[in-house]
């Protein structure tokens, strides 16, 4: 299972991934953006780790929805409200439970994704987070039905975020700022695709042990 207790230690992982990574994103950002996607996504992440502690010791679904809230608050450009809008449609499903199952926590993801192609108006293929998302969803299904063990499902889901992440490297992108570079952009990783793969492994990390010991 799932419990409450995985969920602040993944958003405390998740966040020290960002930050360890915050260059290498902006690095990423400036050659198909503006060059300040992992400094937006620090800033937002910090404001949610500061309201952790008034919210810990409520549901699954509460929490999920907090730190959605608050990336749409401060976060700048569309990352906030597509990375807002994924917490907020977990958070959704997520609502008035403390523990989850692997199939939840699938359910859960795929409604955030679901949330994001929505929001963004992209697919897979479009070179940006969802070339990392979907194929971790769908590996979380395939594990579900293979009913896996859930620390080696997570690994599975990250183990296919990270190859839909380098993927995009091969992609023209056809959303967002990055879609003004072109044929250009073609041999640089999306910093969303990249970002997505920090968000699913901290999980796969928390859940199997690799970390806060």
């Amino acid at each position: 299972m799932i419990t409450r207790e995985h969920i602040l230690k993944w958003l405390d992982a998740y966040t020290q991934a960002v930050n360890a990574h915050a260059d290498e994103l902006n690095r990423l950002d400036a050659a198909l953006g503006d060059g300040d996607f992992g400094a937006s996504i620090q800033r937002g992440l910090a404001a949610v780790q500061s309201k952790v502690p008034s919210i810990a010791e409520q549901d699954i679904g509460a929490i999920l929805k907090m730190v959605g809230m608050t990336l749409v608050s401060v976060m700048g450009g569309t990352s906030g409200p597509l990375l807002g809008t994924l917490f907020i449609q977990m958070g959704g499903k997520t609502q008035g439970v403390t523990e989850l199952s692997l199939c939840d926590w699938t359910e859960a993801l795929r409604a955030g994704v679901d949330g994001v192609m929505a929001r963004g108006k992209a697919q897979i293929g479009d070179k940006t987070m969802l070339d990392a998302f979907v194929p971790a969803v769908e590996a979380l299904r395939a594990a579900v039905a293979q009913s896996a063990p859930v620390e080696i499902a997570l690994q599975r889901a990250a183990d296919a975020a990270k190859f839909g992440r380098d993927e995009t490297a091969r992609l023209v992108a056809r959303k967002g700022r990055a879609s003004y570079v072109g044929e250009r952009g073609v041999g640089s990783i999306d910093p969303g695709a990249a970002n997505a793969y920090l968000f699913i492994q901290a999980m796969a990390d928390v859940v199997g042990d690799k970390v806060g010991n």
